[in-house]
């Protein structure tokens, strides 16, 4: 086209090539001149007229040697305004039609002005461009495909949808769902209404009923009303890509709803139907896809299927009454674990044809049943068959240290590990190395809590052993005793020898009710909606870790609402409808509740009350009973004494020694030394935290200064002792 501009302008000797050159040269597009000559007998007369004088009273090159001509600033406009069209339509190339919008975008255009002018207007120019474009899809196409024979309208339909029959080997074949592939095939032979909707969480396996549907009728193993139907899908994104101006979008629809109803005994397959509610809707008008189609459903000539999630189903397409009634709703629900596993017993051999490797029998049970417990996003099939996919891609890649090509339950750990953030070695089942010895290595570094540590330890043991429920969390423990006894230590120690992170929320925070609002998310027209919940954003990020609400006692009584479905189904659900999966994680929750009545249990003549009993006394007062009653165990710390204070003073002072052994120093205790700062640090009323107040007071203060001033600044070996009533640093002679 541009060649016969450039023609156009040298046959006229204008040393510009101009946008009247092109509408010139446009003459010899039979489409063009058709939609021109359809606005009136006179209109194509009346534009070549017009261009024609215009273009010979421009000046011309003089002479008649040859010469090069160069685009004029109009006509480079229209051809960026052009590309522009092409670039926001999804087109592949330039065409004429998009040269012929740019050119009646054009100000002080003679060419815009003849155009206008023969076409009837401004006014006209939307419909104008719309028989345009219809021109150009049903005859320029055509035409280079025929060799310039008659195009034929039917033909052009089939290149905006995709016969399902023609594609079924490039699928996974359709193992199961029996009841549900019989039901919409119920649906199809009836008379009205016809029209079966799949509705299903993503992941579920909607689209693989249609695949194995088409598999069927290829087969020939459907009832006769269905024998040789052809499944077309439409995907309603293809047929807004292009669509610029009114009317385009429904004249497509048009035409092939048009051409599937002459074919006759034609499916119609749209995924994500919700879609099809306010697509091509302009303005206020209520004309869109779904009302289009309305005459189609109500016919029964034609047959649907649709596919949509729960959540787009009520948030879309519930809205248009009348859309839903033409439908016959198939609830698609996910399969089991079991089903899953038979499922995929029937893909294995074409993804390992596929990856070139080879997955066991006990492999692929073990990812089902570890996808369905990890990954708690995305529901099976589709979870289970993308870890299987991505652990065999990974061994076409790497080979096994043995050179063999097989997936085994180690790498499937690997893989599902970096998924969804869980430990690889946690997931291993048969690995319980670290469970065995986890008593001994928290009593490492807890004094004095003894029976404290055990109950955490066998309650996280007994999960793991699956005794427990497994819609629960992995424990739901609530540390009880006095304050600097090492209930939030546990907690700590617990987190780094389990090797999973700890998420710990300060519950002193959340004394106000509106606060608690905070851990799933503000309501909807509240300030920090956008923001989601604290607590289930931070178990989405981290779903296997230790969870420390520390003080519980503190917060709002609200809190244990909504701890109450955490310890009860390990679920919790934020302002979003987003659930937030507990299975994995170790719920601690600390409280200084009853530490005070602890010194008062013996008060009084013959009492006897233990200590501990007087604490849950006060425990029973200050929670819920249906709170207490769904923990896995109450852990009650003992008191500080003063056996337990030099155990935490010579661990405090080991981590002292870490420190300075970064700046090459050595520190030494005379015993004089380490009793006044047992003597010092040792209180019933305020534990181990008083150590480390006198450390930092009365210890750090003689280093520090000798380290940046003194005689340590490059290091060196003091002894610290006791002289009169303070601590005193000295040197080796």
């Amino acid at each position: 086209m541009l060649n016969l501009t450039l023609r156009t302008c040298n046959k006229y000797r204008h040393e510009f090539i101009m946008p009247e050159h092109f509408l010139m040269a446009l003459f010899g597009e039979q489409p063009f001149v058709n939609t021109v000559a359809d606005y009136g007998e006179d209109a194509l007369q009346k534009l070549n007229d017009d261009l024609r004088a215009y273009l010979q009273s421009l000046e011309t090159v003089p002479g008649q040697d040859p010469y090069q001509p160069v685009l004029s600033a109009q006509m480079e406009q229209m051809m960026k305004i052009a590309a522009q069209q092409v670039v926001n339509s999804s087109a592949e190339r330039i065409d004429v039609p998009h040269m012929v919008s740019a050119l009646l975008t054009l100000e002080d255009s003679q060419a815009c002005y003849f155009l206008e002018k023969a076409v009837g207007g401004v006014n006209f120019t939307a419909d104008f461009m719309c028989e345009l474009l219809v021109s150009y899809d049903a005859l320029g196409d055509s035409q280079d495909a025929t060799d310039g024979e008659e195009p034929r309208q039917e033909d052009i339909w089939r290149t905006q949808v995709v016969c399902l029959n023609d594609t079924i080997a490039q699928h996974n074949p359709l193992i199961g769902r029996e009841k549900e592939l019989e039901r919409t095939m119920q649906v199809l032979c009836r008379k009205d209404k016809n029209n079966p909707l799949h509705v299903g969480e993503p992941g579920v396996g909607k689209t693989a009923i249609v695949y194995g549907l088409a598999a069927l009728i290829e087969a020939g193993k459907v009832p006769p009303r269905l024998a040789g139907s052809r499944i077309y899908q439409l995907d309603l994104g293809t047929l807004l890509a292009g669509t610029q101006f009114r009317g385009d979008f429904e004249k497509r629809i048009k035409m092939i709803m048009d051409g599937v109803l002459k074919e006759g005994n034609a499916i119609v397959y749209i995924d994500e139907i919700h879609n099809l509610v306010g697509a091509g809707r302009t303005g206020d008008g209520s004309m869109d896809a779904s009302n289009m189609l309305k005459p189609y459903l109500d016919s029964g000539d034609v047959r649907f299927i649709g596919s949509t999630t729960y959540e787009e189903f009520n948030r879309f397409f519930s809205k248009s009454k009348g859309i839903v009634r033409r439908f016959q709703q198939i609830d698609i629900e996910e399969p089991s674990v079991e089903e899953t596993v038979r499922i995929i017993m029937g893909l294995k051999e074409k993804y390992e044809a596929f990856h070139q490797v080879t997955y066991p029998e006990e492999v692929i049970t073990y990812a089902v049943a570890a996808s369905a417990k990890h990954i708690n996003d995305r529901f099976l099939p589709d979870k289970a068959i993308d870890l299987l996919d991505e652990a065999g891609a990974y061994r076409e890649i790497h080979e096994a240290a043995d050179g063999s090509r097989v997936v085994d339950k180690q790498l499937v750990s690997e893989i599902l590990s970096k998924v969804c953030k869980v430990d690889a070695m946690a997931m291993k089942s048969d690995d319980n190395s670290g469970l065995e010895t986890l008593h001994e290595r928290v009593s490492g570094s807890i004094y004095g809590q003894d029976e404290a540590v055990r109950q955490v330890v066998e309650a996280i043991q007994m999960a793991k052993a699956g005794l427990l429920e497994d819609d629960k969390p992995l424990a739901s423990l609530l540390f009880v005793g006095p304050t600097g006894v090492g209930k939030t230590e546990v907690a700590k120690v617990l987190a780094r020898e389990m090797g999973v992170p700890l998420v710990r929320f300060d519950m002193s925070e959340y004394t106000e009710k509106h606060t608690v609002a905070k851990l799933i998310g503000s309501p909807a027209g509240y300030v920090g909606y956008e923001d989601g919940g604290l607590l289930t954003d931070a178990i989405r990020k981290t779903p296997n870790c230790v969870l420390l609400l520390d003080e519980i006692e503190k917060a709002h009584p609200d809190i244990y609402n909504i701890l109450l479905q955490v310890m009860d189904y390990a679920r919790l659900t934020d302002n979003k409808g987003r659930k937030a999966d507990f299975r994995n994680v170790v719920l601690i929750m600390t409280s200084n509740a009853g530490a005070q009545y602890a010194s008062q249990a013996s008060v009084g003549f013959g009492a006897r009350v233990p200590a501990g009993e007087a604490m849950m006394r006060q425990v029973k007062r200050t929670f819920k009973p249906e709170f207490i009653n769904r923990l896995s165990a109450t852990v009650v710390f003992n008191d500080m004494d003063r056996v337990m204070a030099g155990m935490i003073l010579d661990k405090k002072l080991r981590e002292l020694h870490e420190r300075l052994s970064a700046r090459h120093v050595t520190l030494q205790l005379t015993d004089e030394a380490r009793q006044w700062l047992l003597d010092k640090g040792f209180t019933l009323e305020y534990g181990a935290r008083e150590l480390d107040r006198v450390i930092a007071h009365e210890v750090k203060p003689l280093l520090m200064r000798e380290i940046l001033f003194g005689r340590l600044t490059n290091g060196g070996e003091v002894t610290l002792s006791v002289e009169g009533d303070h601590l005193a640093l000295s040197w080796k002679a």
